[in-house]
């Protein structure tokens, strides 16, 4: 999928790039304001533009308002299931800012974000807190195998859901290699908990997100950081040097089998999805039912038929006149 380009400030571009817009949300049931359109359009939209263009595509019944929210559906229960969803989420959040300042507490882990539906401040009754992590080069398989044995006691308390630590990566690759819509989103609304250098740092080396976001900022905030508690000094000073880097790599390799025969058998994990771990020595990346790409997928069908839908409509409205 090729990076959107800039097509102009006419009417019928800003009107595809308000469709491009609500079409990805869509996926996840998500109705948009006026703000977010703007955030999350791939052009600069003016609130004249905005306007009309969104006046164009609700008389032509290709986009729905309800209350102050636009959707590709006449259904308002999808706007009361966000707002239910918004409030949720506040409170999460703050329980996930706990939990986050937690975890930077283990050996080698230098920045914590919360990822996901969360940090678009959207939680289900089923939600989970999904965690980014960056951690010491060469230390990531150490990290991870250390936070993941912590996360196995949640299971006898029913918190797992609280500590899904999806996403990895060390600070010698700061760089994410995908550049898509996905990633881009991923990385603009990454809510950061601890490690403010660390998350600079990474979103400086994703600016290309830019490309497809040139409105919506990146979440830079002054961090509080927690002072590095003993555990994490001990366990730092235990595996460090050439121990912990002969470590790390054994656990890379173990993990990485592991995962394979997981695959390879088509287990699935408690939501009935079939499960998937993308390993490396710089990242691990949970991948459950091939979900970037399914998403990406889904994404590339609604424009498209969003686009025919438009142009006809378009057409219709124009010979009429």
């Amino acid at each position: 999928m090729a990076v959107p380009g800039n097509e102009g400030s006419s009417i019928i571009s800003s009107e595809e790039a308000v469709l491009r817009t609500l079409s990805y949300f869509d996926i996840f049931h998500y109705p948009l304001t006026k703000a977010e359109i703007v955030a999350f359009s791939n052009i600069p939209l003016s609130a004249e533009i905005l306007e009309s263009s969104l006046n164009g595509l609700v008389s032509r019944q290709i986009v729905y308002p309800y209350n102050e929210f636009y959707s590709l559906h006449n259904n308002p229960l999808l706007v009361h299931r966000r707002i239910q969803g918004n409030e949720r989420a506040t409170h999460l959040l703050q329980k996930a800012q706990r939990i986050g300042r937690f975890l930077y507490q283990f050996p080698f882990v230098k920045a914590i974000g919360v990822s996901g539906s969360l940090s678009k401040n959207f939680a289900d009754q089923k939600a989970d807190i999904d965690f980014f992590i960056i951690t010491s080069t060469n230390r990531l398989w150490v990290a991870r195998t250390i936070m993941h044995l912590y996360k196995k006691l949640t299971f006898l308390t029913g918190r797992q859901h609280y500590y899904c630590m999806n996403y990895y990566i060390n600070e010698k690759e700061y760089e994410l290699k995908e550049r898509n819509i996905f990633t881009a989103i991923e990385i603009k609304t990454l809510v950061p908990v601890c490690g403010e250098k660390e998350i600079q740092a990474f979103f400086a080396a994703n600016k290309w997100a830019d490309e497809w976001l040139p409105v919506c900022g990146y979440k830079l905030q002054q961090l509080k950081e927690p002072n590095r508690s003993w555990m994490k000094k001990l366990g730092e000073w235990l595996l460090g040097g050439n121990r912990g880097g002969r470590l790390d790599d054994y656990l890379l390799n173990t993990t990485t089998r592991r995962w394979k025969k997981k695959e390879t058998r088509g287990m699935k994990n408690n939501k009935g999805v079939r499960m998937g771990l993308l390993t490396n020595k710089d990242f691990a990346k949970s991948n459950p039912g091939d979900f970037q790409q399914k998403v990406l997928s889904m994404y590339q069908q609604r424009v498209e038929g969003l686009m025919e839908k438009h142009n006809t409509a378009s057409y219709i409205n124009f010979s009429a006149k």
